[in-house]
């Protein structure tokens, strides 16, 4: 299913869930105009179909202890699919590693990874990321300070795309 084939009603539902995940299903019904049985069965949908993927909070690393924030560029050796996809299950098992990109261009991944300091990163970096099968290279960059973490989407630019396409 496409973004095309929801219509209003859902796409409003995934927008408010997107923006406060944990307000009551009631809540949710009032604020996209209907009951709240049908609401529940649209979310239930919505879920089956895997347009939500889930539920969580989104927690401050920082203040948990999580000093350190870095990008790191990965190029690889082989880009043969069994070696891309050994290198992503392998990145799914690293803790520091929070998300993992594969990318088209001069690098093959695009890794966020975290750590309480920067010698326990270093350690990550030199035992384990760098010396990884079929890992070529590593470029890291450390995050001085977010300017904007937005999750998802912008609901506002589907509504309008969608708009001109009506």
């Amino acid at each position: 299913m496409s973004a095309a084939k929801l219509d209003p009603i859902d796409r409003m539902i995934l927008a408010e869930l997107q923006a406060d995940g944990r307000m009551t299903n009631v809540e949710l019904a009032k604020r996209v105009g209907i009951s709240a049985p049908p609401c529940l069965r649209r979310v239930r949908t919505l879920e089956e179909a895997g347009y939500i993927k889930g539920y969580h909070a989104t927690v401050d690393s920082r203040k948990l202890g999580f000093e350190v924030q870095v990008f790191a560029s990965v190029g690889l050796v082989s880009q043969a699919e069994a070696d891309l996809i050994a290198f992503e299950n392998r990145c799914r098992d690293w803790p520091l590693v929070r998300e993992c990109h594969m990318l088209n261009g001069e690098v093959d991944f695009l890794l966020k990874c975290v750590a309480p300091d920067l010698s326990t990163f270093q350690s990550f970096l030199t035992g384990q990321l760098t010396s990884a099968d079929n890992v070529a290279s590593v470029k890291t960059s450390l995050v001085i300070r977010d300017a904007k973490e937005a999750p998802g989407v912008p609901f506002d630019v589907l509504e309008a795309r969608m708009a001109a396409d009506a």
